[in-house]
């Protein structure tokens, strides 16, 4: 199984997952200034609308989409300790979870935050926007440690896009709770491995 990632992107939630579970892998990385693999390979042959994450498995089949891979990898686990069994009280508000960091936040951040052309303007309204949403975590997470109450898939994915906050300089010290749960996901040793897998961390 292949994993192509951009450092810090939003694959970072799958290579976590990956790493929690000890799964197997190949971590292919993936320019997105220029969309080409280290041999120069173009990635638009891999992954026609041109972003990560891609699973690709060996009979050559590539799946995309953060919080599909996720339910994927974390099924892939005998016990689905990181989401839950179908039709379990776990399940559901993992995938809830996934789903609310799918539209909530990672639509919001991106692609808007990232593009010097937005109008500042729609910057202005996807901060404001985001820091809703940053305060409706920061209750959330005053009361528990992790989103859908144990640790899950669903964190993964919320630390890769939150974490974002520091490639834009956005503050998030309003938040206590919120900053205290970045780092309490940080600290994994899962979440290290694949930082540091990424240049992310030394």
């Amino acid at each position: 199984m292949k994993l192509y990632y951009s450092p810090g992107a939003c694959s970072l939630a799958v290579h976590i997952a990956l790493r929690e579970l000890g799964q197997p892998f190949d971590g292919v990385a993936v320019d997105l200034a220029t969309h080409r693999l280290k041999d120069g390979g173009d990635f638009y042959a891999i992954s026609p609308r041109g972003y990560v994450p891609v699973l690709e498995f060996d009979d050559g089949a590539r799946h995309t989409e953060v919080a599909a891979l996720l339910q994927f990898v974390a099924d892939r686990d005998p016990a689905q300790a990181l989401i839950g069994p179908v039709g379990s009280p776990r399940r559901l508000p993992v995938t809830e979870a996934l789903a609310f960091v799918a539209t909530e936040l990672h639509k919001v951040f991106s692609p808007w935050l990232w593009h010097k052309e937005t109008a500042d303007s729609t910057r202005a309204a996807v901060r404001a926007r985001l820091a809703e949403r940053f305060a409706e975590l920061d209750r959330l997470l005053a009361g528990q440690d992790f989103i859908a109450g144990a640790y899950s898939v669903a964190d993964a994915y919320a630390f890769a896009i939150l974490n974002w906050v520091n490639f834009l300089a956005i503050p998030i010290t309003a938040y206590p709770a919120l900053q205290a749960y970045l780092a309490r996901v940080a600290a994994r040793p899962a979440v290290q491995a694949a930082l540091r897998a990424e240049g992310l961390l030394k």
